[in-house]
């Protein structure tokens, strides 16, 4: 069986992972120059900085599995266990920022970066996957991960009955800033702050956090702010978010910031199911297990169990 898996963040390198093992050949085409979609890192003035996913937990003994694996192979481990006050669950991180673990799980298989898929139409029994340059991949199987919207872009002219519960399914922004500096700040330990003001829905320090080898920081806006912003002239926007950062900046002298968007960084609703699937298309993603890291492993496991039926 021939399968095309769209994306190369979690849920896509998961699916693929799992369908491979079955002997089974598989590509992964995504859009962008490396893997990891949301489990993005970044590297700028000497500095390492997750600037997607900060972390993850483990809920279910599923993704515990997944899990014990990551940590086995030292591509992750446990950041702490509470931010300002101990709660007592492990919260863990990529060893050297959140793609570790993707380009881990990327080893093997066969990922086409840089590859933007365009459209999927049928073909024959199957199914032919079309990218902007022209070419194309045939496929019996195609298992989708982008976000929804995408989803729905690509399979406009398939005529799929796809539900309203899931076409319907809207996304939260997120506007960023990636900061790099040199002394103390007031981000305390362990570095990281969950909805520490009425900006910011996460501030880290990936220093403390332990990714880093430089006092790099990470603000995330939140919902609110960035819905409310987005539409705004970047550069400014980028001066009003440094500018309310600074509380957290403290003392410290920036050395270089960058401001980083996510236009489709977290689903507002999920599909009642782990993946929705009809007639050799697969849709996963954490829009439907959570928009959680173990969401969208669960989600890239349910929809490999339906390709190989």
């Amino acid at each position: 069986m021939r399968v095309v898996v769209v994306g190369a963040g979690l849920s896509g390198l998961t699916a693929a992972r799992h369908i491979a093992t079955k002997s089974h050949e598989v590509v992964v085409l995504d859009k962008g120059r490396s893997t990891g979609g949301r489990c993005a890192t970044r590297r700028m003035g000497g500095a390492v900085l997750d600037h997607g996913a900060q972390f993850f937990t483990v809920r279910s003994n599923e993704f515990a599995n997944v899990a014990d694996d990551w940590l086995h192979a030292g591509v992750a481990r446990e950041w702490c266990r509470g931010f300002g006050t101990s709660d007592g669950h492990p919260r863990y991180c990529g060893t050297n920022g959140m793609t570790t673990i993707t380009k881990h799980m990327a080893r093997g298989l066969d990922v086409r970066c840089s590859h933007m898929v365009f459209s999927v139409e049928r073909r024959g029994k199957g199914w032919r996957v079309n990218l902007d340059d022209g070419s194309s991949f045939e496929a019996d199987a195609v298992v989708i991960t982008s976000p929804i919207p995408q989803s729905m872009s690509l399979l406009a002219n398939t005529n799929l009955e796809i539900p309203d519960g899931i076409r319907t399914i809207e996304y939260d922004k997120t506007i960023a800033a990636l900061v790099v500096v040199d002394g103390d700040t007031n981000i305390p330990a362990p570095g990281g702050v969950q909805d520490g003001d009425s900006t910011f829905s996460f501030v880290a320090d990936n220093m403390q956090k332990g990714v880093s080898p430089r006092r790099a920081l990470t603000f995330h806006c939140n919902p609110s702010f960035s819905e409310s912003n987005w539409w705004n002239d970047q550069e400014s926007t980028h001066a009003t978010v440094m500018s309310l950062a600074a509380e957290w900046i403290g003392g410290a002298t920036i050395i270089e910031h960058q401001p980083k968007r996510w236009r489709m960084a977290t689903p507002r609703t999920t599909w009642h199911e782990r993946c929705w699937s009809h007639d050799g298309i697969f849709l996963a993603g954490d829009a439907f297990a959570g928009p959680r890291v173990e969401g969208a492993v669960l989600s890239g496991l349910a929809a490999a169990e339906r390709v190989l039926g």
